[in-house]
Parts: structure tokens; sequence; C-alpha cells
């Protein structure tokens, strides 16, 4: 059993293809009873914070178009259509729970700019100080490599950082940290927690990846990178998994749990 009594503060992150079909289509029944489990750990007292891919997918599927685009303008206006559309989505099932959100699109300068980081943390303080949960997902309109995350699992670490969380979710389609890639290896066992990131863990990690989203276990072992050394335990584990998050609160050893490095009390 695992205790997460003391965790007051929690930011968890869902991936694109948590939220959409096999076609690339939105799931709403997914985004439901997403929304459903926030909005009842928020009930429990505990600040919350959605991070949440799907605004490209979300576009695509506006836009009719056959698949995820390639190019950067092609990928940032799907994600300008999308965004929209899915923000407008977790607004309505999140209001059948009688519960707040509110939209917030970050890019890396952000986090990098002293002034900037402020604010976005003051922002985000108010927002707790209201009982909202706090929606974001990377600007991706306005977005390039230069200066984006790269993925909405180190996207998610970074603001777990910059709110002090005291534990990162990631909800994936996948159980956890397996030492090998279980699509080619069955037997590979799952690691149920991981003390320390060494070399050996990265390479379990191998480089898959979605056609929907755009991370793979590379990126989530990259997150928890971020993460631990910000102090912040992190858990891994599968979003189709029923009542996944209740589960986990109630102590359920679901995924794979990372341990972050004792925080500085001085």
């Amino acid at each position: 059993m695992r205790d997460f009594s003391r965790v007051k503060r929690v930011v968890v992150k869902i991936g694109s293809s948590s939220i959409t079909h096999e076609n690339g289509r939105l799931a709403l029944r997914k985004i439901d009873l997403l929304a459903k489990e926030l909005a009842d750990l928020h009930n429990s007292g505990r600040d919350v914070v959605l991070v949440s891919s799907g605004a490209i997918a979300a576009g695509v599927s506006a836009l009719h178009l056959k698949k995820k685009p390639s190019r950067t303008a092609q990928k940032q206006a799907a994600a300008a259509v999308g965004q929209g559309a899915l923000i407008q989505l977790y607004e309505k099932f999140f209001l059948e729970y009688r519960q707040s959100i509110a939209q917030i699109l970050l890019t890396k300068d952000v986090m990098d700019e002293p002034c900037q980081r402020e604010n976005a943390m003051n922002t985000f303080e108010q927002l707790f100080a209201y009982g909202v949960i706090p929606i974001v997902n990377e600007n991706d309109t306005i977005a390039t490599d230069e200066i984006g995350f790269g993925d909405n699992d180190r996207l998610s670490a970074y603001v777990a950082a910059l709110v002090q969380a005291d534990l990162l979710i990631l909800l994936s389609d996948i159980d956890g940290l397996y030492t090998a890639d279980p699509a080619k290896n069955p037997e590979a066992p799952m690691l149920k927690e991981v003390r320390e990131i060494t070399g050996e863990v990265e390479a379990m990690a191998g480089s898959s990846h979605s056609d929907v989203g755009t991370g793979g276990m590379i990126t989530k072992i990259l997150a928890a990178q971020i993460a631990t050394e910000a102090g912040i335990d992190m858990l891994i584990a599968n979003a189709a998994e029923p009542d996944i998050l209740e589960r986990v609160f109630d102590g359920e050893a679901l995924g794979t749990y990372f341990y972050g490095k004792p925080k500085d009390r001085a």
C-alpha cells in the first residue's frame, strides 16, 4: 500500500491517446470520467492541476484532416482550432460536477524568464485559492522547437516544479515502466518503483511513440528526472484502468512510482 495522505497538491497529465479513439477523434466518455475523478480529487481537499494534450488531435478532427499534419504551421493551425474545442469540452464536463476550471497556455520562455515565471506562479496560487482547477497545455499556436517544451510529459514536470506539487501523475496508455518493450517482449516485468534514474533505467525507456501523441516512455523518464530533482514524486499509470485516480489515492500499488529526492528543508 502507498500512503498519499500527505499529498496536498497534485499535477495530473493526460496524453492524447488516452482521451481519443483509435481514429483520432476525441473520446467524450473518457474526458467525462477524467473530469469526474479530478473534481472528486479536488473535493478531497487537494489542489489539482491538469496538463492535457489533445489540442492538435481535436483540431485534426474539427478540420476533417485525414491524419496529423507534419509541417509546423499546419500543426499550429490545428492546435489553434482544437484548443478551443478541447477546453469547451472540459468546461462542459467539469461543470457537471460543479467544478470551475481555468485555461493556462505556456511556452518554455515563461519558465526560463524569472519575472514571467513568478507571474505564472502567482496566477496558479490565486487559482488554487479560488478553488479552481487550472488546465494547462503548451501554447502550440506559437511554440516552436526553439521555445517549446518538446512534449507535455516534460511540460507537466516543469509545472509540478513551478507550483511545488507533492506528486506528478502521468496517465498514459501503458501500465508503467517495463524492463523491455512489452510489445516485443511480453515476458518483460514492470518495475513497481524507481528510487534512482540511472543509465540502465533510461535504456529501458527506448524511444517508441504513438501516432496520436508526441512522447513515449523516454519523455516520461525525462519528466521523471525533472520532477524527482525538484523533490517531487512521480507515478506513471494507465489511464484506461477503471477509477485510476481513486485507486491510486486509496493506496493501490498501480503503475511505476518514482521517488523524488529529499527536499531541502533549510
